[in-house]
């Protein structure tokens, strides 16, 4: 079937805009990923599950072959250092143990793997010389060590946030420090301390540093998707700094008038009317979702969260319940009943689509599916369709109705030995040894182990990403 034309609403314009892709064969999207110091919250999950609808949706438009979709880790962080310093353990334990745990978790979500994931600190070199370029442009200086953005070598900063100047000032938490020329410049690289990860600094400093948050995603999203691409994504917190200081980065050190052409925003999460807090007592992980009995009593599917997510519109505030999750799980069960066993259609239901196609219209398209569960109920091609649009959502596959009466049991790996076998199948493989390469991948398989290999479209270097089967 034809594919349905796609609206994104654009916070760059403030306005629902037909999308127009810069090249229809390499659709390019970048979205926040996490900072790897804790289990994720179900705030975190929000964005994973809105931009997973959007990556299936694009690479139904233009073929799966002709989207690439980054989302990276950030492992190089403040959070991160005061952690490992908590728990006695070394930076790198912290950020493997965590990530392992993210892939995990978010992989019983029914989400696609993004098609590359990279890494902060694999991306060291681009950062510095990015850094290089601002200093060269006059849109940075140097001092005590530091490399700061000059905010006001750029007129329109601020516009991306839709703030002045002056307002920001107001609003931030300003870091006042002697080496800064304006209140608002914020740093792009620093001084590491003791125990700190640490790389040779940009600019000419002798001592080594690390980078600033911001700098991280300008270069990664440049690396594996050009100069200027066509959406990125992430929550709505992260419009100002992170998202106005990426644009302000990035435009200012390669000379383009955009960083991407379309940015989306999902809402904030909330937990049962309250804003979600640890000093509030109801700070929930996706972790805690599946595995524990801490919310609502017990245990949730993880295919129970996503639909729970999808019933409101990506760009409006959610209100996270146990009555949400509880008629989320019931009408799961519901389908099941109707559609365990029945033979899938080869295509979703165009009026799904559609919905889709306007700006993610999840509400619109759920409200459809219930009207095509209705039909199927007596007609087995409605059935054969609606079991379709919803493996095409990533919300059922072949279930029994039980399934979704449970959660997951949480799973100890031992991240060593797995990390290390994939390590000799990259061997395997790169000596043509393609037999050993398979049988450690059988390996893996009987411990549960799911492998994906994925190809950067740009360095064409093969990663192999891995996590635990439910």
């Amino acid at each position: 079937m034809p594919a349905p034309p796609l609206s994104l609403y654009n916070t760059l314009t403030r306005k629902k805009e037909r999308f127009a892709p810069i090249d229809a064969a390499n659709v390019r999207m970048y979205v926040c990923g996490p900072t790897v110091y804790d289990f994720a919250h179900i705030g975190n999950a929000r964005p994973i599950i809105v931009f997973d609808v959007l990556f299936r949706l694009l690479r139904h438009v233009y073929g799966e072959a002709h989207v690439t979709y980054a989302r990276n880790i950030t492992d190089v962080d403040d959070k991160i250092n005061a952690r490992a310093a908590e728990e006695g353990v070394s930076i790198r334990d912290v950020t493997e143990r965590t990530a392992k745990q993210f892939h995990l978790d978010i992989a019983s979500l029914g989400v696609l793997p993004p098609t590359v994931e990279p890494r902060a600190t694999e991306h060291i070199a681009e950062m510095r010389e990015i850094i290089d370029a601002l200093m060269a442009r006059g849109h940075a200086y140097a001092g005590a060590d530091h490399v700061l953005f000059d905010v006001n070598s750029m007129p329109s900063y601020g516009e991306f946030a839709n703030r002045s100047l002056e307002e920001m000032e107001a609003g931030a938490r300003v870091d006042i420090a002697p080496y800064k020329k304006g209140p608002m410049d914020f740093v792009l690289w620093k001084p590491s301390k003791a125990g700190e990860p640490a790389w040779p600094s940009p600019a000419g400093i002798s001592v080594q540093g690390r980078p600033g948050w911001h700098i991280e995603c300008s270069a990664m999203a440049a690396k594996h998707l050009g100069e200027v691409f066509d959406i990125h994504g992430g929550g709505i917190d992260l419009v100002f700094p992170h998202h106005q200081n990426e644009i302000a980065q990035s435009v200012c050190a390669h000379g383009t008038e955009v960083m991407a052409n379309v940015w989306m925003h999902n809402g904030f999460l909330q937990v049962e009317g309250e804003k979600m807090s640890k000093s509030l007592g109801n700070f929930i992980t996706i972790n805690q979702l599946l595995t524990t009995k801490d919310f609502g009593g017990q245990p949730w599917h993880g295919k129970v969260l996503k639909l729970a997510m999808l019933g409101t519109n990506y760009r409006q505030p959610i209100d996270w319940t146990v009555s949400r999750l509880a008629q989320a799980r019931a009408t799961l069960m519901d389908w099941a009943a109707l559609l365990h066993d029945v033979p899938a259609a080869d295509e979703p239901h165009e009026e799904i689509l559609a919905a889709l196609a306007d700006d993610l219209n999840t509400p619109s398209a759920m409200s459809i599916i219930h009207g095509i569960a209705k039909s199927a109920q007596r007609n087995g091609d409605a059935a054969a369709r609606l079991k379709a649009s919803l493996q095409f959502l990533g919300v059922y596959d072949n279930e029994a109705p039980d399934d979704f009466s449970v959660g997951r049991e949480a799973v100890d790996v031992d991240a060593a030995k797995v990390d290390a076998l994939v390590a000799a199948r990259a061997a395997a493989r790169k000596a043509k040894d393609f037999k050993e390469g398979d049988r450690i991948r059988d390996e893996l398989a009987a411990m549960g182990i799911a492998l994906k290999d994925v190809r950067d479209p740009y360095t064409s270097v093969v990663t192999t990403a891995w996590e635990v089967k439910k």
